[in-house]
């Protein structure tokens, strides 16, 4: 993957056009205002309300030369604008996995420090994360039919994403979020969100897949999951438990020992509990 991709087509619909104000599209949407979700050096995420219904915008502003060295000597991709976000999105589309559906596309500049640039999404209305959701397991456990749906989508998800040669970079359970309405009913719709930083290759890298299920991981540690939990997602998420045992053994070791350091570096102590070993039988 390049560290400076090509910008995507810009791509603002008619019909969304013409809910802004007369003039540049691009500059209307870029001055946008609204209820602001985060506000950091060259980004800002805001919801919006256009024509009866309610958008997400995020408006890119350009991260400068320092910040692009800073990430290129650490070893990171650095992210120059919405476009990221823009292919990720329909490439999760190409894969099913739900994500919130794009409005609305635009980039400004060549210069890959200055580049301007927006992306537009629905917003998806009532939904719930499950770092919310299951913020309380440890002390009221769920109904274990619905616990154990949610581990085989979270895999099932994981499992897709990295086999198709995406890593999503931020891949914590705050960023999987359940339908409210569709869990209302009983059922289980996870969205995967908070893509503006997703890696998008022909072949995942090992260690970009390692460090996803490790952030996975260490932001689930205070879910209240048991060990037959956590063997559960490696047997969902490898096929099956015989290939993680054959194939995967050092693999599962560097994801317990980043996982760990992370809560560490977060939390001020190291956690209380510790992933299964994939020798352990799971029923």
């Amino acid at each position: 993957m390049d560290f400076f991709p090509s910008k995507s087509a810009d791509f603002i619909p008619q019909d969304f056009r013409a809910l802004l104000p007369a003039g540049d599209a691009f500059e209307r949407i870029m001055a946008l205002q609204g209820e602001v979700f985060r506000d950091v050096p060259g980004r800002k995420t805001i919801r919006v309300s256009l024509g009866g219904k309610s958008y997400f915008v995020k408006q890119h502003s350009g991260v400068g030369w320092k910040e692009i060295f800073k990430n290129l000597l650490t070893g990171k991709l650095p992210v120059l604008g919405a476009d990221t976000e823009w292919r990720a999105i329909h490439k999760l589309g190409e894969l099913g996995i739900a994500t919130t559906p794009a409005v609305a596309y635009a980039s400004r500049s060549c210069n890959p420090a200055r580049r301007r640039s927006f992306v537009v999404t629905r917003d998806l209305g009532d939904i719930v994360s499950l770092e919310d959701f299951c913020h309380n397991w440890a002390a009221e456990p769920p109904d274990l039919r619905l616990k154990r749906s949610i581990i085989r989508a979270v895999a099932d998800i994981s499992r897709r994403l990295h086999n198709h040669g995406l890593s999503h970079r931020d891949f914590y359970i705050c960023h999987f979020c359940l339908d409210g309405a569709r869990l209302a009913d009983g059922e289980i719709l996870l969205y995967l969100l908070d893509l503006h930083r997703v890696g998008i290759r022909d072949t995942i890298p090992h260690t970009a897949r390692m460090k996803d299920i490790a952030a996975l991981y260490f932001s689930a540690m205070d879910a209240g999951l048991s060990r037959r939990d956590y063997l559960r997602f490696v047997r969902l998420y490898c096929g099956t438990l015989r290939h993680a045992l054959a194939h995967g053994q050092p693999f599962w070791k560097q994801v317990e020992a980043r996982a760990r350091t992370l809560y560490r570096k977060f939390h001020g102590r190291w956690p209380n509990t510790s992933p299964a070993s994939t020798q352990e039988k799971i029923q």
